[in-house]
């Protein structure tokens, strides 16, 4: 492959990213898709339809990463969230710290993008504050406090930690077969359970949670399979083009936010290019924005006081340091690392989940007491 084949590769990779994007914040804007509102819902009202919704959607992202491995399309190996350490202290105070942040920053990740192209202001200060504690956490100061704690922690193995490898193992089959039979009875199995509900069949929540399913299975078709190169012509070894990591990467909205402000900052610099997850972020926000405005539910939104903003400050802050320490934020690991059955995403969503209840618990309790 010649460089200038190379280069064109690269901007088929990331108009795809983009607009895969532009879908995703779309639909989550006009289908109400959010993983906190649906533990909020769970926990204050006892309504599990937004929660079904998140089922359906990785019950689809399970299936269609099986089928890409099972397939060849993509190798499950070379994945960001493939390793053989399985993190699971990391997953789980990293996961604990974002669940608890994302309530008391009214939003995830992608639910503070969506937000944001909707008219939110606090939710653009919860981002660039969310951005800059992702940033330190990767590079910086509190880098260092990760790398000489949690991370230390972990068990080693052979292979990759996930389930499709231990499977494989016990039964003596390939990891892909494995994977697609794991795939099939696990993401099945959350497919039906949200299907099992009457109210919960309705055309806004069916194609929330199957439209945000396929979106994660197309993004890491797009970064695993089409931007794959086995051997880019500088280098001479294989590539993932435009990812930040170097490897086939999916939706995640932490990180990424992280490398948009470096982005935004360091424009005039040359090295600083725009990635697969740079362009998720921007599409997110302006999917989001096109359904408010066509919808007319486009609405500015600022704090309600000082209280509101210490909460959102503090919240963006445990979102930006737990949602590198976990590896990934609700989608991150709650769709796109939970799709590839890995051990540490297995905890990291555990963790979330603890972390956001939580939270609305402690939310309740200061309200009954302070008023």
């Amino acid at each position: 492959m010649q460089v200038s084949e190379l280069s064109s590769l690269s901007t088929q990779v990331l108009w795809a990213a983009f607009l895969l994007s532009l879908l995703f914040g779309a639909l989550a804007q006009g289908t109400r898709f959010c993983t906190m509102g649906a533990v909020s819902d769970v926990v204050a009202m006892g309504d599990w339809n937004r929660m079904r919704q998140w089922g359906l959607a990785a019950g689809v992202a399970m299936i269609g990463f099986a089928v890409l491995a099972f397939t060849g399309l993509i190798d499950p190996a070379k994945t960001i969230h493939a390793s053989n350490r399985w993190i699971w202290l990391s997953a789980a105070v990293g996961g604990l710290m974002f669940g608890f942040g994302m309530v008391l920053a009214s939003g995830c990740g992608s639910k503070t993008l969506v937000r944001i192209g909707g008219g939110s202001l606090k939710a653009l200060i919860v981002m660039i504050v969310m951005g800059l504690a992702a940033f330190a956490t990767l590079k910086g100061v509190t880098a260092v406090l990760r790398v000489a704690t949690v991370d230390r922690v972990a068990i080693e193995f052979s292979t990759i930690a996930t389930l499709p490898q231990w499977a494989a193992a016990a039964w003596g089959i390939q990891p892909t077969l494995a994977g697609l039979l794991l795939g099939l009875l696990l993401g099945g199995g959350l497919i039906a359970w949200a299907l099992s509900a009457a109210e919960f069949r309705r055309a806004g929540n069916v194609l929330g949670g199957l439209g945000i399913g396929a979106l994660v299975v197309a993004m890491w078709w797009v970064s695993g399979s089409l931007g794959y190169v086995a051997e880019h012509p500088q280098t001479l070894q294989e590539a993932f083009l435009t990812t930040n990591s170097g490897r086939a990467e999916a939706l995640s909205f932490v990180a990424p936010v992280a490398y948009t402000l470096d982005w935004i900052l360091f424009f005039s610099d040359k090295s600083k290019v725009l990635t697969l997850g740079v362009v998720s972020v921007l599409g997110v926000m302006a999917g989001s924005a096109a359904c408010a405005l066509s919808l007319r539910t486009f609405r500015w939104e600022g704090f309600g006081g000082i209280d509101d903003v210490a909460n959102h400050l503090i919240g963006a802050v445990l979102m930006g340091v737990g949602g590198i320490t976990a590896m990934g934020c609700t989608v991150g690991q709650g769709l796109s690392g939970i799709s590839t059955l890995g051990a540490t995403s297995f905890v990291a969503v555990a963790a979330i989940l603890t972390g956001a209840v939580a939270a609305i618990k402690y939310q309740g309790w200061r309200l009954d007491r302070f008023g």
